[in-house]
């Protein structure tokens, strides 16, 4: 229980740290709009992209409609706020649960499907979710909902993807989360040995389909408009980037993932003729040179510092046992 708690309590310093340390130069107005801005979009990109990781990355199945899941978060959230004047927590995990829904019933036909048709098949979804809101004159059709409340702040977007990691971690680490990792190593022998794989997969999609949801909630307090065009397939294509990058079943390189492509992003603002060259170029290069993204399959862990300093202690008295030439 004490190498358990040790972690843990580092962890905890760490995340308290950050939290403050960010909330005191916002509140200083120390750092300006665009920066904030820029930390609670990493904040919401890690949700998204963790969520999907889930799904892509240790379930093994190739979601394409995130953007799809991100959206019903969005406009159920915003609705919520805008016309029955819902608190935002309650609006956000609203907003989480109809994505959730949607992806138990789009879960049930579609991952019965493998490969390239289930990846076809989630894109198409995503579409179909985004033309019925262009058509629907209640959200606004084409011009979307504007007006949206900006309730989303550093706080509420911190603790979110604090608990949209956690939660998600546990799951994996769980043996709900060994059967959907087993489901993607080989899934006739997870059949094989008795797994139902319909049932833990439809379970990922879920999973995944709520935080996108809630991420889709934070995005849209915080940017005031949102249409449909905000989330189509280039959206799905953005997220989908942002795993691979930081490496497919690496709930860490998916984080690791979101802060550097959300930081490249803003950086290339000024140069939006140059923008997709360099980001298209970045890519190529991670792909050549990182083909299992930037973390692979590994996690970050305590252990590893752990294990650093014991082969610097033992080079040490390695070095302390070599007999003297005199």
């Amino acid at each position: 229980m004490l190498k358990a708690a040790k972690p843990f309590g580092i962890m905890l310093v760490l995340l308290t740290a950050v939290y403050f340390i960010v909330q005191t130069l916002v509140s200083g107005e120390v750092i300006n709009d665009v920066a904030e801005t820029t930390l609670i979009l990493i904040c919401i990109n890690i949700v998204l992209a963790v969520s999907l990781n889930l799904i892509n990355g240790f379930t093994g199945q190739f979601s394409l409609g995130h953007a799809g899941f991100m959206s019903i978060g969005a406009y159920m959230s915003a609705i919520l706020t805008l016309d029955y004047n819902a608190p935002f927590p309650v609006a956000l995990a609203c907003g989480g649960a109809l994505a959730a829904v949607f992806g138990f019933l789009i879960g049930i036909p579609t991952l019965r499907l493998k490969g390239d048709y289930l990846a076809i098949a989630t894109l198409g979804l995503g579409e179909i979710i985004r033309i019925i809101l262009l058509n629907t004159e209640y959200v606004g059709g084409a011009s979307g909902l504007s007006g949206i409340p900006a309730k989303t702040t550093w706080t509420y977007v911190f603790f979110v993807t604090v608990i949209t990691v956690v939660l998600i971690q546990n799951f994996v680490k769980s043996t709900h989360g060994r059967a959907c990792i087993a489901i993607r190593e080989n899934e006739i022998a997870a059949e094989s040995m008795g797994i139902n794989t319909t049932i833990y997969k439809v379970i990922a999609f879920v999973i995944g389909a709520f935080f996108a949801g809630v991420g889709g909630g934070l995005y849209a307090h915080k940017f005031y408009v949102i249409n449909p065009t905000s989330f189509n397939f280039m959206k799905s294509f953005e997220i989908l980037v942002i795993v691979v990058l930081g490496g497919l079943g690496s709930t860490t390189g998916a984080i690791v993932g979101a802060v550097i492509l959300t930081t490249v992003f803003t950086l290339l603002q000024d140069y939006p003729e140059l923008r997709m060259i360099i980001y298209s170029v970045l890519l190529i290069m991670m792909m050549i040179f990182r083909p299992g993204g930037l973390m692979g399959t590994k996690e970050f862990a305590y252990s590893m510092f752990g294990n650093l300093f014991k082969k610097k202690g033992a080079a040490g008295n390695d070095r302390e046992n070599i007999p003297s030439a005199s």
